[in-house]
């Protein structure tokens, strides 16, 4: 069954264009890894903190193996290139969406 990963980014307004060409790229990175069958991003139209700009970014895997060999073989490495570039600039919040049956 596939999952949803998602990464909720808060990022200083002052570095929002720079950033966004960086995740454009980074998003590129995270689909070519095994498992990852597709992204969407979006920016937030309502930042909750003035000075900030904000994005969402949802990764869809095969399924749960996929997203735990993520973590286990790759989550450090694409975690901290960002982490480098952007420290203290920004702040990410993530979490891990499964689908249930219609209603």
């Amino acid at each position: 069954m596939p999952v949803i990963y998602e990464v909720n980014l808060h990022v200083d307004a002052a570095i929002a264009g720079e950033y966004r060409d960086w995740l454009a790229h980074h998003i590129r990175e995270m689909l070519a890894l095994p498992g990852f069958t597709g992204a969407r991003w979006f920016e937030v139209a309502d930042p909750a903190t003035e000075g900030e700009a904000a994005f969402c970014c949802q990764y869809e895997l095969a399924d749960q193996v996929a997203l735990d060999a993520y973590f286990r073989h790759h989550a450090a490495r694409m975690r901290g290139d960002g982490a480098r570039r952007f420290e203290g600039r920004f702040r990410a919040s993530r979490r891990v969406l499964r689908p249930l049956p219609s209603a």
